[in-house]
This record gives structure tokens, sequence and C-alpha cells, in this order.
């Protein structure tokens, strides 16, 4: 009886800390519910592109999906984050897509897990625009924002994606004229 009343209350509390967690989170549709919580372990974050590095004894929210990705010409609505694909920075181990690194001035993007959809996005260009009304550029999917993973080394101690993310090179940021240092811009994008 003790047990079952003990394993009630720690039920009652994970869910109530997944209520807490959710009521203060962004999340971009109700259309991709979180799949789980990441309990957080700060490590070694590389912090050049002002990542946002796991801090210990904080949950993370995890998704397996994206909100549905729409076709062109309609657009997905987005949160552009930046990234280096580089060797030894941010982006952690080599793209997904190819096994290689990307330097800075390559037009590339990791997206979201769900959008990544297993690799299906590999290889394939996308087109990104700043919300509202700002410039537009094509950009090449090497790799998955992931969603579900993180607080460890292979992904540079860094938080889960949000499920709604186009991580970019620094060349993405540039020619759309974004100042690296806001970190965030709303975008759409859809496929070429």
């Amino acid at each position: 009886m003790a047990t079952a009343r003990a394993a009630r209350a720690t039920m009652a509390i994970f869910f109530l800390g997944l209520a807490t967690l959710l009521s203060t989170s962004h999340i971009a549709s109700s259309d991709c519910q979180p799949s789980g919580i990441l309990p957080g372990k700060s490590g070694d974050c590389d912090k050049s592109n002002s990542p946002d590095c796991c801090e210990d004894g904080k949950q993370y929210t995890q998704f397996l999906c994206s909100p549905p990705a729409v076709s062109a010409p309609s657009a997905n609505a987005a949160v552009l984050t930046l990234n280096s694909f580089r060797e030894g920075k941010d982006g952690g181990s080599p793209s997904e897509c190819d096994n290689a690194f990307h330097a800075d001035s390559e037009l590339v993007v990791a997206l979201s897990t769900g959008w990544f959809a297993g690799m299906a996005r590999c290889g394939r260009s996308v087109r990104i625009t700043v919300v509202p009304g700002g410039g537009s550029v094509s950009a090449k999917v090497v790799d998955e924002c992931d969603s579900v993973h993180g607080c460890d080394a292979e992904h540079n101690f860094e938080a889960p994606c949000g499920n709604n993310v186009v991580d970019a090179s620094p060349a993405v940021w540039d020619a759309l004229g974004l100042d690296r240092n806001q970190g965030l811009q709303d975008i759409t994008w859809s496929d070429e």
C-alpha cells in the first residue's frame, strides 16, 4: 500500500513539474506536443554563438515532432538560430547528412527533429525568409537540430532544440543582413 501511495505521489509530482514547465516554455504549435523531459547537465559548452547551455537540475522539454510542414508556395513559421558547423565549434559532431564539417561561409542549416524527418531533407535546399518582410536566401540542409537529446558532449552541452528551429550558419545570417548578436529571428522556410 505504501509503495502504491509513493508511486502515485511521484507521478503527481512529475505531472505537476511537466505542467509547470510547459506553461513557461515556448511551444511552437499545439499540433506537436512534448514527448518528454530531459534533466539538465552542465559541461564544457562552447559559448561562441550564444548557445542555450544546459544547467544542472534544470528540465528541458523534448520533442519528437515539429509543427506539420506545409508545401511551397506556403511557408513554415520558425525561429532562426545561429550555429557554427566547423570542427571544434558549437555544432559538435560532423553534420549528420554528409558526415562532414562546414565552413562558416557556407549557406547550410540544421532543422528541428520533426522537420529533419529522419534525414529525408538531407541535401535539399530550403528558402528562408525573414519575418516580417525581410530578405530571403536559399540554404542546404546538412544536419538535424536535435529536439530530443542534449546536455552532453555530443551536443556541446546545449539544451535540445525547440521543435520549430532552423539552425543556420553565420553565412545565412550574413546573407539575410541579420545581426548575429541577436541570436534569434522569426522566419519562414519552405522546401525549394
